[in-house]
């Protein structure tokens, strides 16, 4: 779960949800000035309007960061029925004060607490409708009381309201990776899976708890994903698609209270990332060396590669080779490694990993299976795993040996959190493409 941005446009609907109704997209600033000119009245004191205007970017941004109606299935961001959301009147005339404002807030936006999402900034006209949030024509006696915009909107939403100034601007990017999460996968996207469902289990309890949020779709992750499927009427394959994805998300949302006055909310230790958001020049470690195995691997069947060394440093060596991978697969060019090129990246590993003539069948057992291996794994790639360890354990007594069963227990992740210890990788029992590389180079120099 990232920390907001501002996104560049939002898509609205112009009528209540399941009406069949036009959707308009428009840049988030002009949204902002359409419904307070929609909402308030310009005449009002500038303290008022201050504070309905951030109340109108919080809610708006509530429902663009919690997906609410795309989680849904829905193909927009909010929709103009005040039934639901905020009043919209597409094409509308602004008014140039309020514009003026939206122009210098419409990157801020209000939080409660220590969470950290756009706090869901519910308000009425406080005349003819009556709410608990915020109350239009209240915050005019208020502003006529001398009060600020951020003491108006304590008044309504409590004392403990932040406001988060000049946040970032950014693209529009769905949380959905675009691609199937599955046994074996890695990275923020399974971490997030695991957290939302962890958190949803508490609710349901017949969900089992992952005990590692560690980014790795093991055994336990996939029984999670299976047994929320079931809850939810989805297919129970304990893989995660686009529609169990958006289940999970829409589920999450609802068990924290995301879009409602009083939430649990999100913090900022729960938004924050295990696996950079992006990889690019300048940067260093375990996840530039996990970038540099698939690129050197690659260079192997691609003369429009060039070789790379496997360094944990993103120098221009690597940078030149992600651009040749971008330029080789019609990715665009700009030598930074974001989602759209980490996953081309290991769908072209796992590509040639099928694809390999039977002239590297005797190579081919050597080579990472594109998946991670953790407990609960079974087959003959666990066998290898299992064979390389025990080569690996007659030459080196501070690795156990194991049985070379194809089951991948409690013994064969401890010898493999031993190897890890050995050349100095974290000990976590799972075997991603550096820890099998490691296996495999200490295999070859010991047999």
């Amino acid at each position: 779960m990232a920390t907001p941005i501002i996104p560049d446009t939002i898509t609205v609907h112009l009528g209540a949800p399941d009406s069949p109704a036009q959707n308009v997209t428009v840049s988030f600033a002009d949204y902002i000035k359409n419904v307070a000119s929609s909402e308030i009245y310009p005449t009002w004191p500038e303290n008022a309007l201050r504070a309905n205007i951030y109340a109108i970017i919080s809610f708006a941004l509530n429902r663009y960061y919690t997906e609410f109606y795309r989680a849904k299935g829905y193909d927009f961001d909010i929709t103009s029925s005040t039934q639901y959301d905020q009043k919209f009147i597409n094409n509308r005339e602004v008014f140039q004060n309020i514009s003026l404002i939206v122009d210098e807030i419409f990157n801020d936006y209000v939080t409660k607490g220590n969470q950290i999402q756009p706090y869901f900034t519910a308000y009425c006209n406080g005349t003819t409708v009556q709410c608990d949030g915020l109350s239009q024509w209240g915050t005019v006696t208020l502003a006529n009381q001398g009060n600020t915009p951020y003491e108006i909107l304590q008044y309504y939403y409590g004392e403990d309201i932040n406001i988060v100034n000049d946040a970032p601007v950014g693209a529009n990017t769905p949380s959905f990776p675009g691609v199937i999460i599955e046994l074996g996968d890695s990275g923020e996207d399974v971490r997030t899976i695991q957290r939302q469902l962890n958190r949803i289990a508490a609710n349901y309890p017949s969900i089992p708890e992952i005990p590692e949020t560690n980014g790795i779709f093991d055994e336990t992750t996939r029984r999670a994903v299976q047994q929320f499927q079931r809850i939810f009427n989805l297919t129970p394959d304990g893989r995660v698609g686009k529609a169990t994805w958006y289940r999970i998300k829409q589920i999450y949302n609802g068990v924290k209270s995301l879009s409602e006055l009083y939430s649990e909310g999100i913090t900022i230790t729960e938004a924050q990332r295990l696996f950079r958001d992006v990889l690019q020049l300048g940067d260093s470690g375990t996840d530039v060396s996990t970038l540099q195995y698939y690129l050197d691997f690659l260079g192997f069947f691609y003369d429009t590669l060039p070789d790379i060394r496997i360094d944990g440093i993103f120098g221009d060596e690597t940078r030149n080779a992600v651009l040749a991978f971008q330029r080789q697969f019609g990715l665009p060019q700009d030598g930074i490694v974001g989602r759209q090129t980490w996953y081309r990246l290991q769908d072209e590993y796992d590509a040639v990993l099928r694809s390999l003539p039977s002239e590297y069948s005797s190579y081919s057992s050597l080579l990472y299976p594109g998946y991670f291996i953790t407990t609960g794994a079974t087959g003959k790639v666990v066998e290898q795993l299992q064979t390389f360890i025990n080569t690996i354990a007659r030459n080196n007594s501070s690795v156990p040996s194991v049985t070379v069963d194809g089951v991948f227990g409690t013994s064969t992740q401890n010898a493999v959190r031993a190897i890890q210890r050995l050349v100095g990788q974290n000990p976590s029992g799972a075997v991603g493409p550096l820890t099998w590389n490691a296996i495999v180079n200490l295999y070859n120099d010991y047999r």
